[in-house]
């Protein structure tokens, strides 16, 4: 019995070291896709834009490799290697997502991002996160 609750431990944390890894990914992708220096915008300046996108962003992710986890293979690290490639192939996805987004709508959205008045454009792109986040954990299952 301990052997297997501590076989899951190491699981559970191996996973949410994946999981964490991939979102500082997204915090990445985000931060490049925003002018200035993501974290101060949000905590120095509280921008709720850039906040938002990124809370979106993050909530994306999180889906994601829920569902990866979920559905996992079998093995420990067929199960590790299926979540963090489902995961990275989610955040280009996104990135994409995002890009598209951009070019179909009028402005830059990454400049919106640094506005500090709260823009309706922001919701549109953390819904783009959030959909294509659901779609590709359907896809996953």
């Amino acid at each position: 019995m301990l052997t297997t609750l501590a076989t899951d431990l190491l699981a559970t944390l191996a996973y949410g070291v994946v999981g964490l890894l991939l979102m500082a990914v997204g915090y990445l992708l985000v931060d490049v896709a925003t002018p200035g220096r993501l974290h101060e915008l949000i905590w120095a300046d509280r921008n709720r834009n850039a906040a938002l996108l990124l809370a979106s962003n993050l909530a994306g992710v999180g889906v994601i490799v829920t569902t990866a986890i979920v559905v996992s293979h079998d093995g420990l690290v067929e199960g590790l290697v299926s979540c963090a490639a489902y995961g990275l192939l989610g955040l280009l996805i996104m990135a994409g997502a995002f890009m598209l987004l951009d070019l179909a709508t009028p402005g830059q959205l990454g400049e919106i991002l640094v506005d500090p008045e709260p823009h309706p454009a922001v919701w549109v792109s953390a819904v783009v996160h959030l959909a294509t986040g659901a779609v590709i954990a359907a896809a996953i299952s």
